[in-house]
């Protein structure tokens, strides 16, 4: 079976797909106003990408290192339910997600970008890293984006995940008639 395939297989069974933050949903920058507010990047891509995700039943979830309002906001925004802030350990909140939701391992996925992301990724069915994922993630991820973080690279998963499971067609189908 080629990789392709076995990407392909990997993919179909992913009932849930985890998110970092800082350096996969953002480009991973640090930006503050003069008054110290914290600023995050988010692409808009991506956002659509999670909303068709969902629509499809893919369940959604964040699991961030860092607490932050703005993050806050946006996954709101994005209506994700599950969502973790000031994880330092997140295998402690995957095992908690994981377990909540009755999910298995394999039908998981999480894409990260750093070292922290690390004991939570190996965890799953399917671990993926962004393009500019540290070089560790990389080698421990089963795929890694042709797109950076904050850049498309979340979108790309998810048109990835629809396709594997017979659902793309129809997701794009409301916006091509």
């Amino acid at each position: 079976m080629q990789l392709l395939d076995k990407l392909n297989q990997k993919a179909k069974k992913i009932k849930l797909i985890i998110f970092d933050v800082d350096g996969v949903l953002t480009d991973g920058g640090l930006y503050f106003s003069d008054e110290g507010t914290e600023l995050k990047r988010f692409n808009s891509l991506d956002g659509l990408g999670i909303k068709l995700l969902k629509q499809n039943g893919i369940e959604v979830a964040v699991i961030s290192a860092r607490s932050s309002k703005n993050v806050a906001h946006r996954m709101k925004n994005l209506g994700i339910e599950h969502f973790y802030q000031g994880q330092d350990d997140k295998l402690v909140a995957f095992n908690n997600l994981i377990k909540k939701l009755s999910f298995q391992s394999e039908q998981v996925a999480y894409m990260g970008d750093d070292i922290i992301d690390l004991p939570a990724m190996r965890k799953t069915g399917l671990p993926i890293a962004v393009a500019n994922a540290h070089e560790l993630v990389k080698e421990n991820a089963y795929f890694v984006t042709k797109k950076i973080g904050g850049h498309g690279a979340v979108r790309e998963v998810c048109d990835l995940l629809l396709k594997a499971q017979n659902a793309f067609d129809k997701a794009m189908k409301k916006y091509l008639t």
